[in-house]
């Protein structure tokens, strides 16, 4: 990080917006809230896992609603590439130049979804049902609810008669999930369409619950880095009736696996994660704030870690982690197996070589006959400096909101399509909004859900964060 960190932890300001000519109504309406809904309701029934290549009917389903609430043709692009498989949607608000203007921010989501089966979830994941306070399936706040917040948003701004300073530039990227290659196309292909000074990121940072109770408003500065491998054993094979247990390369891997369950990799805090449990110590007590106190400490008190690292939570802030999280072995029951692959994937520590991850791996393995094989290139995510230009909007904001939430920097321990924005000069900040119960986090897994209140919050939330960063009209 390159601001001082004094600057990050100014308290929080209890200022509210200042309108002026150009502000739009900052009072949600039952129709806005409405249109958020049915707008959620289509991205959520529009099955984007990768296989299905549904990301173009998304995009443009979202394209035909901007340029039904009036934005221009030219204005509104929906980017096939880098295959027709993949679609983005690029959407620019114009702005009038007025008060300085400056260049335009980009506000962004994804609109593909991780795979889900029917026979794995309590509900059909594909279809959007709202049940006991929440809103069910498959991308509900991973991160569609972000991708229907921005346009509900566009359009509830276009309605309102807003004029923003600057232009306002939003992205929706059709693969974060798998390759990411979406989002580095337009990078590579169409950089002045979303040529910005900074980019807003619906799918990191966000609030966090606590058995129903805010206990902090988390802004994403930095992101650890992706990596998998893929181990693999092979053998001759043969009958079944005559095994070969020394050969058999499903027992040569089974002892790696058990290994990589027990390894941890060793604790290692940077400015970010550090300041994240210091600002996080302060907001505990108990057990729990001395934990994090002791993590801090040089060295860090072993106990302390351990307390924490058993949290995969506060774990994922510790250290680099690597993760069997596939496997497939031999081709038929009454053959011995020819092959057998275990997937690892990793997420590494910003600034941590991949090559040192990948030596401890093969240390693990401790197996010549184990082929280790790097399915990815890492690419390092630089972390985007929080100034006060970033910060002050945002902390006012917060304290209007929701008065007496602290704000804290994290580390993202999952990855987003921000490391091709980061890449490319372009700094980005996590600011979901949306709030999670700490320890019932279902992206990616079972009966997928998002709070209704939470949704429409971060809806609200949204509205007037872009209204601030575009017209400046937040009092400094």
């Amino acid at each position: 990080m390159n601001a001082p960190r004094v600057l990050w932890w100014a308290l929080l300001v209890s200022a509210a917006a200042v309108p002026g000519p150009g502000a739009a109504q900052s009072r949600r309406t039952p129709a806005d809230s409405q249109l958020a809904r049915d707008i959620f309701r289509e991205l959520i029934e529009i099955n984007t896992t990768d296989s299905l290549g549904n990301t173009p009917r998304a995009a443009r389903a979202m394209a035909r609603r901007l340029l039904a609430a009036g934005f221009p043709a030219a204005d509104v692009r929906v980017l096939l590439g880098p295959d027709a498989k993949h679609g983005n949607l690029v959407a620019r608000y114009r702005g009038t130049g007025a008060g300085g203007g400056g260049r335009p921010i980009i506000v962004f989501a994804h609109l593909d979804v991780v795979p889900a089966r029917r026979a794995d979830w309590s509900v059909d994941p594909f279809t959007f049902l709202e049940k006991d306070g929440y809103f069910y399936g498959r991308g509900t706040t991973d991160n569609k609810a972000g991708a229907a917040m921005l346009v509900a948003d566009f359009i509830r701004l276009k309605q309102a008669g807003f004029k923003p300073g600057r232009d306002l530039i939003l992205m929706l990227n059709g693969d974060e999930e798998t390759a990411g290659s979406c989002i580095a196309w337009v990078v590579a292909k169409h950089r002045d369409v979303i040529d910005a000074e900074f980019a807003l990121n619906t799918d990191a940072g966000g609030g966090v619950l606590r058995d129903g109770r805010r206990v902090m408003f988390s802004v994403q500065a930095s992101e650890k880095v992706y990596a998998t491998w893929v181990l693999e054993a092979t053998d001759k094979g043969g009958h079944s009736s005559l095994p070969r247990p020394a050969d058999n390369p499903i027992y040569r891997l089974a002892p790696v696996l058990e290994r990589l369950a027990q390894y941890q990799f060793p604790v290692k805090l940077n400015e970010v994660s550090r300041t994240f449990f210091e600002r996080s110590a302060a907001l505990e007590s108990g057990s729990l704030a001395d934990d994090m106190r002791g993590v801090l400490k040089d060295p860090p008190d072993s106990a302390a870690v351990a307390h924490l690292s058993a949290v995969p939570f506060y774990n994922s802030k510790l250290r680099t982690t690597c993760v069997a999280t596939m496997m497939g072995a031999g081709h038929a029951e009454n053959a011995l197996p020819q092959a057998a692959r275990l997937t690892v994937n990793c997420r590494i520590l910003p600034g941590e070589p991949a090559s040192e991850v990948e030596a401890s791996l093969r240390r693990l393995v401790a197996d010549d006959r184990i082929t280790l094989r790097a399915t990815n290139t890492p690419t390092p995510s630089p972390p985007s400096p929080l100034t006060p230009a970033i910060m002050s909007p945002i902390e006012q904001l917060v304290a209007e909101q929701f008065p007496g939430i602290p704000i804290v920097p994290v580390m993202e321990a999952g990855a987003t399509d921000g490391l091709s924005l980061r890449n490319a000069g372009i700094p980005t900040y996590g600011v979901s909004a949306v709030f999670e119960e700490q320890n019932d986090v279902r992206a990616h897994g079972r009966d997928e859900r998002i709070g209704v209140q939470s949704f429409y919050d971060a809806l609200e939330f949204w509205y007037r964060m872009m209204q601030a960063f575009a017209s400046g009209r937040l009092t400094r």
